[in-house]
Parts: C-alpha cells; structure tokens; sequence
C-alpha cells in the first residue's frame, strides 16, 4: 500500500515535521501577540494647550511674563 518501508520513513518524516512547526508556530503566535499588542494598548494621550505653553516654556520659546499670562488665559477658561 505505501511501497514498503519507504512509504512509512515518508509519515515519519511528515510527523516529526509536525512535531517541531506546530510548537514553533504556536510559539511565534504567542511572542507576535504579546509583543505586538503591546504598543497598541497604551492610551494615547493628547496634550492639552497647558502641556504645550508648558512645554514652549521649558525650551525657551517663551518667556516667564508670557508664559503666566497665557496660562492664567488658559485656566479660566
């Protein structure tokens, strides 16, 4: 039926491959789902205008005086 012993080296050879792809693929599924979700369950958050006059602040872009005026603009709002 399979021509001998040939033909039962030829399911051993198909078994042992599955042996060894289907952990390997399993594995790769679970590396690739930890890893790959990772950076999309992180929230992202926008930054407010106070973040950003913050932020102008620390560069230097704008100086203290601006800074408090529009930050006091800011807050009551």
């Amino acid at each position: 039926m399979l021509g001998g012993s040939g033909g039962w080296m030829m399911i051993g050879w198909l078994w042992m491959m599955l042996v060894w792809l289907i952990p390997l693929l399993l594995l790769f599924a679970l590396v690739k789902y930890l890893f790959g979700k990772a950076g999309q369950n992180a929230p992202r958050q926008e930054k407010t205008a106070l973040d950003i006059l913050k932020d102008a602040y620390a560069k230097g872009e704008i100086n203290r005086d601006e800074y408090l005026r529009k930050r006091d603009d800011l807050l009551e709002k």
